[in-house]
Protein backbone atom coordinates (compact mmCIF):
# COMPACT_ATOMS: atom_id res chain seq x y z
CA UNK A 1 0.00 0.00 0.00
CA UNK A 2 2.70 2.64 1.20
CA UNK A 3 4.45 1.79 -2.25
CA UNK A 4 1.39 2.68 -4.39
CA UNK A 5 0.65 5.93 -2.68
CA UNK A 6 4.33 6.53 -3.17
CA UNK A 7 3.74 6.19 -7.14
CA UNK A 8 0.49 7.88 -6.91
CA UNK A 9 2.37 10.75 -4.97
CA UNK A 10 5.55 11.15 -7.54
CA UNK A 11 3.06 10.66 -10.70
CA UNK A 12 0.71 13.77 -9.06
CA UNK A 13 4.81 15.74 -8.93
CA UNK A 14 5.09 15.17 -12.62
CA UNK A 15 2.42 16.01 -13.75
CA UNK A 16 2.51 19.12 -11.33
CA UNK A 17 6.08 19.94 -13.26
CA UNK A 18 6.19 22.22 -16.07
CA UNK A 19 9.21 22.32 -18.77
CA UNK A 20 9.25 25.28 -20.96
CA UNK A 21 11.75 25.05 -23.22
CA UNK A 22 12.43 28.76 -24.94
CA UNK A 23 11.72 28.97 -28.47
CA UNK A 24 14.70 30.36 -31.06
CA UNK A 25 14.20 31.67 -34.40
CA UNK A 26 17.35 32.48 -36.02
CA UNK A 27 18.38 36.20 -37.16
CA UNK A 28 14.99 37.27 -34.25
CA UNK A 29 15.18 38.19 -30.77
CA UNK A 30 14.47 35.51 -28.50
CA UNK A 31 13.20 37.12 -25.69
CA UNK A 32 9.32 38.39 -26.13
CA UNK A 33 8.69 34.32 -26.57
CA UNK A 34 9.61 34.13 -23.24
CA UNK A 35 7.97 37.02 -22.07
CA UNK A 36 4.95 36.33 -23.40
CA UNK A 37 5.10 32.57 -21.45
CA UNK A 38 5.84 34.07 -18.28
CA UNK A 39 3.04 36.64 -18.61
CA UNK A 40 0.67 33.78 -18.77
CA UNK A 41 1.25 33.04 -15.30
CA UNK A 42 1.79 29.28 -16.65
CA UNK A 43 5.93 29.26 -15.63
CA UNK A 44 6.30 30.59 -12.43
CA UNK A 45 5.81 27.65 -10.52
CA UNK A 46 7.13 24.51 -10.21
CA UNK A 47 8.36 25.03 -13.79
CA UNK A 48 11.89 24.47 -15.58
CA UNK A 49 12.27 27.12 -18.15
CA UNK A 50 15.32 25.90 -20.28
CA UNK A 51 17.45 27.20 -23.19
CA UNK A 52 18.01 24.36 -25.17
CA UNK A 53 21.72 22.34 -25.43
CA UNK A 54 23.09 23.46 -29.42
CA UNK A 55 20.95 26.45 -29.61
CA UNK A 56 22.57 29.93 -29.31
CA UNK A 57 19.66 32.19 -27.89
CA UNK A 58 19.64 35.82 -28.99
CA UNK A 59 18.45 38.03 -26.09
CA UNK A 60 18.80 41.00 -27.93
CA UNK A 61 16.42 43.01 -25.53
CA UNK A 62 16.40 42.21 -21.38
CA UNK A 63 14.58 39.39 -19.64
CA UNK A 64 12.47 40.42 -16.40
CA UNK A 65 10.88 37.12 -14.55
CA UNK A 66 8.04 37.46 -12.34
CA UNK A 67 8.07 36.46 -9.02
CA UNK A 68 9.04 32.57 -9.47
CA UNK A 69 8.23 29.74 -6.67
CA UNK A 70 9.70 26.32 -6.81
CA UNK A 71 11.31 27.54 -10.74
CA UNK A 72 14.66 26.63 -12.57
CA UNK A 73 15.87 28.53 -15.01
CA UNK A 74 18.62 26.28 -17.02
CA UNK A 75 20.71 27.45 -19.40
CA UNK A 76 22.30 24.88 -21.57
CA UNK A 77 22.12 26.62 -24.56
CA UNK A 78 24.27 29.56 -25.31
CA UNK A 79 23.32 32.93 -24.84
CA UNK A 80 23.94 35.83 -26.87
CA UNK A 81 23.54 40.20 -26.31
CA UNK A 82 23.37 42.50 -28.93
CA UNK A 83 26.90 43.06 -30.76
CA UNK A 84 26.08 46.63 -31.26
CA UNK A 85 27.18 49.15 -28.79
CA UNK A 86 24.50 51.98 -29.69
CA UNK A 87 21.37 49.33 -29.36
CA UNK A 88 22.41 47.95 -26.18
CA UNK A 89 22.65 52.29 -24.66
CA UNK A 90 19.51 53.15 -26.07
CA UNK A 91 17.51 50.18 -24.17
CA UNK A 92 19.70 50.78 -20.71
CA UNK A 93 18.60 54.53 -21.28
CA UNK A 94 15.24 54.21 -21.76
CA UNK A 95 12.81 54.52 -18.57
CA UNK A 96 11.40 50.84 -18.78
CA UNK A 97 15.18 49.42 -18.36
CA UNK A 98 14.32 46.96 -15.79
CA UNK A 99 18.01 47.58 -14.26
CA UNK A 100 20.12 44.56 -15.04
CA UNK A 101 19.86 42.79 -18.40
CA UNK A 102 18.40 39.91 -16.55
CA UNK A 103 16.18 40.72 -13.70
CA UNK A 104 15.18 38.39 -10.94
CA UNK A 105 12.12 40.54 -9.03
CA UNK A 106 11.64 37.77 -5.95
CA UNK A 107 10.64 34.63 -5.39
CA UNK A 108 11.45 31.17 -3.07
CA UNK A 109 13.60 27.87 -4.18
CA UNK A 110 14.86 29.53 -7.39
CA UNK A 111 17.60 28.49 -9.28
CA UNK A 112 20.01 29.42 -12.07
CA UNK A 113 21.56 26.93 -13.67
CA UNK A 114 24.65 26.88 -16.09
CA UNK A 115 26.24 23.82 -18.32
CA UNK A 116 28.88 21.95 -17.03
CA UNK A 117 29.59 21.58 -21.27
CA UNK A 118 32.67 23.33 -21.85
CA UNK A 119 31.04 24.12 -25.14
CA UNK A 120 27.66 25.23 -24.41
CA UNK A 121 26.16 27.38 -21.16
CA UNK A 122 27.92 30.64 -22.08
CA UNK A 123 26.42 34.15 -21.88
CA UNK A 124 28.57 36.04 -24.79
CA UNK A 125 28.07 39.81 -23.48
CA UNK A 126 30.38 41.31 -26.56
CA UNK A 127 32.37 43.62 -23.50
CA UNK A 128 35.60 43.85 -25.95
CA UNK A 129 34.09 46.68 -27.78
CA UNK A 130 32.91 48.33 -25.21
CA UNK A 131 35.97 48.12 -23.49
CA UNK A 132 38.23 49.04 -27.01
CA UNK A 133 35.99 51.75 -27.34
CA UNK A 134 36.39 52.72 -23.43
CA UNK A 135 32.47 53.49 -24.15
CA UNK A 136 31.23 53.64 -20.30
CA UNK A 137 27.59 55.40 -20.60
CA UNK A 138 24.13 53.26 -20.18
CA UNK A 139 26.26 49.62 -19.92
CA UNK A 140 24.10 46.82 -18.43
CA UNK A 141 24.05 45.44 -15.18
CA UNK A 142 24.27 41.93 -16.07
CA UNK A 143 22.49 39.43 -13.79
CA UNK A 144 20.15 41.18 -11.08
CA UNK A 145 19.06 37.78 -8.63
CA UNK A 146 17.12 39.87 -6.40
CA UNK A 147 14.60 39.58 -3.41
CA UNK A 148 14.88 35.76 -3.69
CA UNK A 149 14.13 33.63 -0.36
CA UNK A 150 16.45 30.61 -0.89
CA UNK A 151 18.15 30.35 -3.98
CA UNK A 152 20.96 28.73 -6.36
CA UNK A 153 22.99 30.31 -9.02
CA UNK A 154 25.55 27.26 -10.49
CA UNK A 155 27.54 26.08 -13.45
CA UNK A 156 27.19 29.65 -14.98
CA UNK A 157 29.62 30.75 -17.71
CA UNK A 158 30.04 34.25 -18.70
CA UNK A 159 32.15 35.70 -21.58
CA UNK A 160 33.80 39.02 -21.62
CA UNK A 161 30.60 40.55 -19.75
CA UNK A 162 30.35 44.39 -20.60
CA UNK A 163 30.25 45.71 -16.67
CA UNK A 164 29.14 44.02 -13.18
CA UNK A 165 28.36 40.48 -13.30
CA UNK A 166 25.60 39.21 -10.24
CA UNK A 167 24.31 41.04 -7.72
CA UNK A 168 21.93 39.34 -4.90
CA UNK A 169 20.77 42.55 -3.37
CA UNK A 170 17.96 41.86 -1.02
CA UNK A 171 17.84 38.10 -1.37
CA UNK A 172 18.25 35.02 1.82
CA UNK A 173 19.89 31.87 1.53
CA UNK A 174 22.07 31.62 -1.56
CA UNK A 175 24.49 29.30 -2.26
CA UNK A 176 26.53 30.20 -6.00
CA UNK A 177 29.08 28.01 -6.55
CA UNK A 178 31.12 26.30 -9.49
CA UNK A 179 30.31 29.81 -11.48
CA UNK A 180 32.95 30.97 -14.02
CA UNK A 181 33.18 34.55 -15.71
CA UNK A 182 36.01 35.71 -17.76
CA UNK A 183 36.01 39.37 -18.43
CA UNK A 184 39.46 39.39 -19.60
CA UNK A 185 40.39 41.72 -23.02
CA UNK A 186 42.62 40.90 -25.72
CA UNK A 187 43.71 43.74 -26.78
CA UNK A 188 45.11 45.89 -23.41
CA UNK A 189 42.04 47.80 -23.23
CA UNK A 190 40.37 47.44 -19.49
CA UNK A 191 37.23 45.92 -18.99
CA UNK A 192 36.25 48.83 -16.50
CA UNK A 193 33.06 47.74 -13.39
CA UNK A 194 33.59 44.12 -14.29
CA UNK A 195 32.57 43.34 -10.76
CA UNK A 196 32.31 39.34 -10.19
CA UNK A 197 29.79 39.20 -7.04
CA UNK A 198 27.82 42.16 -5.64
CA UNK A 199 26.71 40.64 -2.47
CA UNK A 200 24.04 42.46 -0.43
CA UNK A 201 21.38 40.16 1.44
CA UNK A 202 21.80 37.49 3.78
CA UNK A 203 23.36 34.08 4.80
CA UNK A 204 25.04 33.55 1.26
CA UNK A 205 27.52 31.55 0.46
CA UNK A 206 30.09 31.36 -2.30
CA UNK A 207 32.32 29.18 -3.32
CA UNK A 208 34.31 27.10 -6.14
CA UNK A 209 34.12 29.94 -8.23
CA UNK A 210 36.35 31.38 -10.70
CA UNK A 211 36.56 34.89 -11.54
CA UNK A 212 38.81 36.74 -13.75
CA UNK A 213 37.83 40.25 -14.30
CA UNK A 214 38.88 44.26 -14.08
CA UNK A 215 37.54 45.31 -10.39
CA UNK A 216 36.24 43.83 -7.14
CA UNK A 217 36.33 39.80 -7.52
CA UNK A 218 33.98 40.28 -4.59
CA UNK A 219 32.49 43.44 -3.24
CA UNK A 220 30.01 43.09 0.13
CA UNK A 221 27.95 45.58 -0.02
CA UNK A 222 25.57 47.32 2.51
CA UNK A 223 22.53 45.41 4.52
CA UNK A 224 25.30 42.21 4.02
CA UNK A 225 25.39 39.78 6.80
CA UNK A 226 26.03 36.05 7.11
CA UNK A 227 28.27 36.06 4.12
CA UNK A 228 30.88 33.59 3.30
CA UNK A 229 33.06 33.22 0.71
CA UNK A 230 35.73 30.41 -0.29
CA UNK A 231 37.88 28.21 -1.94
CA UNK A 232 37.67 30.46 -5.33
CA UNK A 233 39.98 31.80 -7.54
CA UNK A 234 40.71 35.65 -8.50
CA UNK A 235 42.57 37.28 -11.53
CA UNK A 236 43.11 40.52 -12.61
CA UNK A 237 40.79 42.68 -9.78
CA UNK A 238 40.46 44.71 -7.29
CA UNK A 239 40.12 41.55 -4.78
CA UNK A 240 37.76 40.71 -2.07
CA UNK A 241 36.07 43.66 -0.94
CA UNK A 242 33.76 45.22 1.69
CA UNK A 243 32.26 48.99 0.67
CA UNK A 244 31.95 51.51 -0.16
CA UNK A 245 30.29 52.36 2.62
CA UNK A 246 28.90 55.38 4.62
CA UNK A 247 28.62 57.45 0.88
CA UNK A 248 26.64 61.05 1.82
CA UNK A 249 25.96 59.61 5.62
CA UNK A 250 24.88 56.93 4.70
CA UNK A 251 24.22 54.79 7.85
CA UNK A 252 26.64 51.36 7.37
CA UNK A 253 25.42 48.07 8.53
CA UNK A 254 27.56 44.80 7.51
CA UNK A 255 28.01 41.99 9.80
CA UNK A 256 29.26 38.77 9.99
CA UNK A 257 31.32 37.99 6.63
CA UNK A 258 34.24 34.97 6.20
CA UNK A 259 36.40 35.21 2.97
CA UNK A 260 38.77 32.28 3.19
CA UNK A 261 40.75 30.09 0.86
CA UNK A 262 41.33 32.47 -2.12
CA UNK A 263 44.08 32.60 -4.62
CA UNK A 264 44.21 36.68 -5.67
CA UNK A 265 46.48 36.56 -8.76
CA UNK A 266 47.61 39.66 -10.75
CA UNK A 267 44.88 41.89 -8.71
CA UNK A 268 45.45 45.66 -7.22
CA UNK A 269 44.33 44.59 -4.11
CA UNK A 270 43.89 40.79 -1.90
CA UNK A 271 41.54 42.18 0.62
CA UNK A 272 40.12 45.41 0.98
CA UNK A 273 37.98 47.87 3.24
CA UNK A 274 36.62 51.09 2.42
CA UNK A 275 34.16 53.62 3.84
CA UNK A 276 33.58 57.21 2.81
CA UNK A 277 34.77 60.26 4.87
CA UNK A 278 31.26 61.46 7.20
CA UNK A 279 30.32 57.94 6.73
CA UNK A 280 27.95 56.30 9.92
CA UNK A 281 27.28 52.97 11.26
CA UNK A 282 28.90 50.12 11.87
CA UNK A 283 30.82 47.04 9.81
CA UNK A 284 31.62 44.02 12.71
CA UNK A 285 33.25 40.87 12.80
CA UNK A 286 34.80 40.56 9.00
CA UNK A 287 37.60 37.97 8.46
CA UNK A 288 40.08 37.41 5.86
CA UNK A 289 41.61 34.17 6.04
CA UNK A 290 43.90 32.36 4.02
CA UNK A 291 44.55 34.30 1.12
CA UNK A 292 47.31 33.80 -1.53
CA UNK A 293 48.11 36.86 -3.01
CA UNK A 294 50.70 36.45 -6.14
CA UNK A 295 51.95 40.43 -7.87
CA UNK A 296 49.49 42.44 -6.07
CA UNK A 297 50.56 45.79 -5.31
CA UNK A 298 48.08 46.30 -2.13
CA UNK A 299 47.78 43.01 0.09
CA UNK A 300 45.87 44.35 2.39
CA UNK A 301 44.21 47.79 2.78
CA UNK A 302 41.72 49.20 4.44
CA UNK A 303 40.52 53.22 4.67
CA UNK A 304 38.02 54.90 6.36
CA UNK A 305 38.62 58.01 4.31
CA UNK A 306 37.74 56.85 0.88
CA UNK A 307 36.52 59.45 -2.03
CA UNK A 308 35.90 59.73 -5.24
CA UNK A 309 39.31 60.40 -6.90
CA UNK A 310 38.73 61.07 -10.05
CA UNK A 311 36.17 63.48 -9.68
CA UNK A 312 38.39 65.60 -7.51
CA UNK A 313 40.59 66.32 -3.98
CA UNK A 314 39.61 64.80 -0.79
CA UNK A 315 36.74 66.88 0.65
CA UNK A 316 36.91 68.65 3.83
CA UNK A 317 34.52 66.34 5.43
CA UNK A 318 32.04 68.39 8.34
CA UNK A 319 30.88 65.62 9.84
CA UNK A 320 32.82 64.27 12.56
CA UNK A 321 31.51 60.39 12.30
CA UNK A 322 32.91 57.97 10.80
CA UNK A 323 31.64 54.16 10.08
CA UNK A 324 32.63 52.57 13.26
CA UNK A 325 34.68 49.33 11.99
CA UNK A 326 35.24 46.46 15.13
CA UNK A 327 36.44 43.24 14.82
CA UNK A 328 38.29 42.74 11.71
CA UNK A 329 40.83 39.76 11.31
CA UNK A 330 43.57 39.57 8.66
CA UNK A 331 44.59 35.77 9.15
CA UNK A 332 47.76 33.40 6.99
CA UNK A 333 48.51 35.86 4.09
CA UNK A 334 51.00 34.99 1.85
CA UNK A 335 52.52 36.00 -1.38
CA UNK A 336 54.09 38.59 -3.53
CA UNK A 337 54.01 42.14 -3.43
CA UNK A 338 54.32 43.81 -6.97
CA UNK A 339 56.50 46.53 -6.55
CA UNK A 340 58.22 47.11 -9.58
CA UNK A 341 59.11 50.18 -10.56
CA UNK A 342 56.80 52.07 -13.32
CA UNK A 343 53.65 49.43 -12.45
CA UNK A 344 50.44 51.36 -13.75
CA UNK A 345 47.12 48.82 -13.20
CA UNK A 346 44.65 49.13 -16.32
CA UNK A 347 41.78 51.18 -14.63
CA UNK A 348 43.93 54.33 -13.70
CA UNK A 349 43.00 57.27 -16.23
CA UNK A 350 44.35 60.15 -14.21
CA UNK A 351 47.42 61.81 -12.57
CA UNK A 352 47.82 60.77 -9.90
CA UNK A 353 46.00 57.28 -10.29
CA UNK A 354 42.97 56.81 -8.35
CA UNK A 355 44.63 54.51 -5.85
CA UNK A 356 47.45 56.51 -5.26
CA UNK A 357 47.99 56.49 -1.36
CA UNK A 358 50.34 59.61 -0.11
CA UNK A 359 53.53 58.17 1.33
CA UNK A 360 53.29 54.73 0.19
CA UNK A 361 56.61 52.85 -1.05
CA UNK A 362 55.17 50.07 -2.96
CA UNK A 363 55.96 47.36 -0.67
CA UNK A 364 53.50 48.09 2.12
CA UNK A 365 51.88 44.88 2.75
CA UNK A 366 49.41 46.33 4.63
CA UNK A 367 47.90 49.87 4.99
CA UNK A 368 45.94 50.88 7.43
CA UNK A 369 44.49 54.57 6.64
CA UNK A 370 41.79 54.66 10.04
CA UNK A 371 39.68 57.32 11.31
CA UNK A 372 40.48 58.54 15.16
CA UNK A 373 38.38 56.71 17.78
CA UNK A 374 36.34 54.59 15.10
CA UNK A 375 38.24 51.49 14.65
CA UNK A 376 38.79 48.26 17.50
CA UNK A 377 40.02 45.16 17.53
CA UNK A 378 41.82 44.97 13.94
CA UNK A 379 44.17 42.50 13.73
CA UNK A 380 46.90 40.95 10.86
CA UNK A 381 48.16 38.03 12.15
CA UNK A 382 50.25 35.20 10.55
CA UNK A 383 51.50 37.62 7.27
CA UNK A 384 54.02 36.02 4.95
CA UNK A 385 55.39 38.32 2.36
CA UNK A 386 57.89 38.86 -0.29
CA UNK A 387 58.74 42.31 -2.67
CA UNK A 388 59.20 41.22 -6.41
CA UNK A 389 62.10 43.51 -5.97
CA UNK A 390 63.44 41.61 -3.34
CA UNK A 391 63.03 45.35 -0.73
CA UNK A 392 62.09 44.82 2.31
CA UNK A 393 58.61 45.01 3.13
CA UNK A 394 56.37 47.54 4.68
CA UNK A 395 53.36 48.53 6.42
CA UNK A 396 51.55 52.09 6.68
CA UNK A 397 49.38 52.92 10.34
CA UNK A 398 49.18 55.71 12.24
CA UNK A 399 49.46 54.89 15.67
CA UNK A 400 47.11 57.87 17.07
CA UNK A 401 44.33 56.48 15.35
CA UNK A 402 43.68 52.76 16.64
CA UNK A 403 45.27 51.60 20.53
CA UNK A 404 45.43 48.04 20.75
CA UNK A 405 48.12 46.11 19.40
CA UNK A 406 47.40 45.23 14.78
CA UNK A 407 49.71 42.45 14.75
CA UNK A 408 52.36 44.14 13.48
CA UNK A 409 54.14 47.84 14.47
CA UNK A 410 51.82 50.46 13.91
CA UNK A 411 54.01 52.96 11.96
CA UNK A 412 54.69 53.90 8.58
CA UNK A 413 57.88 51.48 8.10
CA UNK A 414 59.40 48.27 8.12
CA UNK A 415 56.99 45.17 8.68
CA UNK A 416 57.86 44.30 12.01
CA UNK A 417 55.17 41.46 13.49
CA UNK A 418 54.01 42.06 17.11
CA UNK A 419 52.69 39.39 19.59
CA UNK A 420 49.07 39.45 18.07
CA UNK A 421 50.52 38.77 14.70
CA UNK A 422 52.14 35.93 15.70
Amino acid sequence: MKTILALLAFVAYSRAWNTFTVPHVDGSDDTPALASALASGNYSTNTTILFAKGTTYNILTPIKFPVLNNVEVRIEGNLTYPNDIATIQDIVGSSNFPGAWFTFTGGTNVTLRGSSDPRWGWVDGHGQAWWDANQQTNRPHGWAFSKIKTGVIRDMKLWKPIAWNFATSGSSNIHAFNNKIVAVSDTGSFPFNTDGFSAGGTDMLFENNHIQNGDDCLTVGNGAKNIHFRNSFCEGSHGLSIGSLGKGGQVADVQNVLIENVVVKDSLYAARFKSWTGGNGLASNITWKNINFINVPFPIYITQNYWDQGVGPKPNATSVNNTHIANFRFENFFGTINDKPGYVEGSCVTDPCWYFVPGATGKEVAIFDLYPDTASNIVAKDIFAVTETGSPVRVMCNSTTISTDVGFKCWNGPFIPTRAGW
